[in-house]
């Protein structure tokens, strides 16, 4: 494939725009070479600027679980901004799709919507630490809940693949109230609590990991966390950015049946606008202003074309019994593809899957956390990358992504898809 437009656009933008990229997991920095700048989107497809066609497994990094430009959303989107874009005063619509969220979510009461997954996850912390009273947190190497400087603490994704784990900008001070824990090790955050009694306000975990590519919890862990929390007077907080809305109506809680104090959500719940959220019981989100002490504002919050995408999403999900069962199927077929591909050619590798969560790491150990995920052989990655891109699928750009199945995805395009890895195992 040629990527000529895409090449000269990257080079106008390095020109304006750091690096040439709005975030840094869009960039090639991990793989190598140059982005592909996309020109429109359809279903499970994108079209980029050169005109080339590729099958898509990051579906904008999660939200477009039932594919691109789904024209529900689409219509709702275009008849909205025909009525205004932004108005800052309270809409029907805010107060429709709080409580379709409610409804679908366990051990939530209200909601409250803000404007990107970092945003909420940054508001979550804030909220424990007024409720608590306490200081500190708990977060996992290798989870990442946005860049909020809480959360640049040997952050996972894009912070581990472009720059260093802690970040220059955050402050020592800032540091020494974010305790890193191992994730899926029990004891060490118990260690965590006995060393700082009565100091830890909250626990945050995204439930299923997907920033060191997909990692599942194991078993019992999220439960042992559920029980630290209560003896140890602190709040579990679920970063379910990933996962709400995508793994099962009621994201991991409802998966794995373990209640969160506080949820923090993202992607899905936009339909594929700029949205994040956070949630808990009322005697939880109480604490917030103006009927609480904890301030959290947003201009933009609960906009209207946000509002009316994501509630067309949800409506979507919540009348379809059938949607997780079929994004569950497709994503195992790949899966089973995949794997005898990368046997008939020898490939080293692990392959994790939950639901329509799925990533391939190159090594044969299990990977169960951070440590695990970086012992993978990123050369081997780049070329099943580049490979994959020359056969017309697009991955993640590095091996610490999740990759997203849509439900848009054909029998067809996973068929083209698994013959794609054949092809490309060859040469690893």
């Amino acid at each position: 494939m040629l990527y000529e437009r895409s090449s000269r656009l990257f080079a106008e933008a390095e020109k304006v725009i750091p690096g040439g990229v709005n975030s840094p997991v869009r960039a090639f920095r991990a793989v190598g070479g140059t982005p592909v700048f996309v020109k429109e989107a359809k279903g499970a497809y994108l079209i980029d600027e050169d005109g080339n066609r590729l099958i898509d497994y990051i579906n904008s990094w999660g939200p477009m679980i039932l594919g691109h430009a789904y024209e529900p959303v689409v219509n709702a989107v275009t008849e909205r901004a025909r009525k205004g874009t932004s108005f800052g005063m309270p809409t029907a619509l805010e107060t429709e799709i709080a409580a379709l969220a409610v409804a679908m979510v366990p051990g939530i009461d209200k909601i409250r919507f803000v404007n990107s997954g970092t945003e909420a996850c940054m508001s979550a912390i804030r909220l424990a630490r007024g409720y608590t009273g306490r200081e500190k947190i708990i977060k996992f190497a290798g989870c990442y809940h946005g860049h909020s400087d809480s959360f640049l603490i040997q952050a996972g994704s894009g912070a581990v693949t472009f720059g260093s784990p802690n970040s220059p900008g955050v402050t020592q001070g800032t540091a020494k109230d974010t305790l890193l824990a191992k994730y899926n090790d029990l004891d060490n955050v118990k260690q965590l609590f006995e060393a700082n009694p009565n100091e830890i306000a909250a626990i945050i975990i995204e439930p299923v990991a997907g920033n060191m590519g997909c990692v599942p919890p194991a078993g019992g862990f999220l439960q042992g966390l559920r029980d630290l929390c209560d003896s140890n007077g602190a709040l579990l907080i679920f970063d379910e950015v990933m996962t709400g809305f995508r793994l099962a109506r009621g994201g991991a809680q409802e998966l794995y049946n373990i209640t969160a104090d506080i949820v923090a959500f993202g992607k899905v719940i936009g339909g594929g606008l700029p949205v994040g959220a956070f949630a808990a019981r009322a005697k939880i989100m109480d604490y917030l202003a103006p009927v609480g002490p904890v301030y959290q504002a947003g201009t933009l919050s609960g906009n209207p074309l946000a509002m009316a995408a994501g509630l067309e999403m949800l409506k979507a999900l919540n009348a379809d019994d059938a949607v997780y069962t079929r994004l569950e199927e497709k994503t195992a077929y790949l899966e089973t593809g995949i794997r005898a591909k990368l046997d008939a050619a020898g490939v080293v590798y692990t392959i994790n899957r939950v639901g329509s969560m799925i990533s391939v790491h190159f090594d044969a150990a299990p990977v169960t956390d951070f440590a695990t995920a970086a012992k993978g052989d990123n050369e081997t990655f780049r070329k099943f990358f580049h490979g994959l891109l020359r056969e017309g699928v697009y991955i993640a750009p590095s091996a610490y992504e999740t990759w997203f199945i849509t439900d848009a995805l054909t029998y067809e395009d996973l068929d083209f898809t698994i013959e794609a890895v054949g092809r490309v195992s060859a040469d690893l």
